[in-house]
């Protein structure tokens, strides 16, 4: 594929699957966003920390070869024109399947606008966009946006948040026996509440549905609510859990655990429960008890 503005690196192999299986080459490349704020500095020390451990790890016969991608502040300066997640980096994820980044700005207030720089958030002036923060002088200052973690995960599908919880050894911990925990938790990362559909307090969006929730669904819903929508569909649930499960086979661990508030959102949290058991019995039968 071709990166007309960016710097690919002339040596290294992408990862490839072959056959459902991970194929990874001994000089691989991987993408990386620097990310904004603290980001740069951040990835100077992490950079340097993964390409001492992979050196250690495999007597030198591999290496990583960094491709520098762009999103944030690092993009708008690269492409301008408010683009903050170009579709080059998109399809240098999709291409290169692992990719690695640091923290993003995301904008959380009211305002119009938002600095990449120093992630002040501020509104127009008399109408007009600001040609500089008001707080740093930075010239970056772009529309405010969904946050980018948040697109990343939807554009690239990115479904599952997997987080390995073990315990060091020499680490403090205020729990007795912390030798025991050893879990890998798998978050739905798209549906649910992280599907992002939200609606503020007060907008046009926000009192229609609150209409149509009090006059068709006579649902009792305070005037001044913001709306938060939260999707759990048969599809996402059971791709998440067939991945949990299919760790734990490829893993060795004893169980699976799918954890709900069905007592309480017994079409949402409890459907999740019922269909991920459904899914275990039906096509897990001879795993599982």
């Amino acid at each position: 594929m071709d990166y007309s503005v960016l710097d690919k690196p002339d040596k290294g192999e992408k990862i490839r699957i072959e056959n459902g299986k991970i194929s990874v080459p001994d000089n691989t490349i991987i993408p990386f966003i620097e990310g904004d704020g603290t980001g740069p500095d951040i990835w100077r020390a992490t950079k340097t920390v993964l390409d001492a451990a992979v050196k250690k790890a495999y007597n030198g016969k591999k290496k990583i070869e960094w491709f520098q991608i762009y999103a944030g502040l690092s993009a708008l300066k690269k492409y301008g024109n408010d683009n903050i997640l170009p579709d080059d980096t998109l399809n240098a994820i999709r291409e290169y399947k692992v990719a690695i980044k640091g923290p993003l700005t995301t904008p959380v207030g009211k305002f119009e606008y938002v600095c990449l720089e120093c992630a002040k958030e501020q509104n127009g002036i008399n109408g007009e966009r600001p040609k500089t923060c008001i707080k740093c002088g930075s010239e970056f200052v772009t529309p405010k946006f969904r946050s980018l973690n948040v697109q990343l995960r939807q554009k690239l599908d990115l479904y599952a948040c997997v987080r390995p919880v073990r315990w060091y050894k020499g680490v403090p911990c205020p729990v007795k026996e912390p030798e025991k925990l050893d879990v890998i938790i798998f978050r739905e990362n798209t549906e649910d509440v992280y599907a992002g559909i939200e609606f503020q307090q007060g907008s046009e969006h926000a009192e229609k549905l609150l209409l149509f929730l009090k006059e068709t669904l006579g649902k009792n819903i305070r005037n001044d609510s913001g709306i938060g929508i939260k999707p759990i569909s048969v599809t996402g649930t059971e791709r998440l859990v067939r991945k949990a499960i299919d760790y734990a086979i490829q893993n060795n661990k004893p169980n699976v655990t799918l954890v709900h508030k069905g007592n309480i959102m017994k079409f949402t949290e409890g459907a999740f429960r019922d269909w991920g058991y459904e899914l275990a019995k039906r096509e897990y039968r001879d795993q599982i008890i």
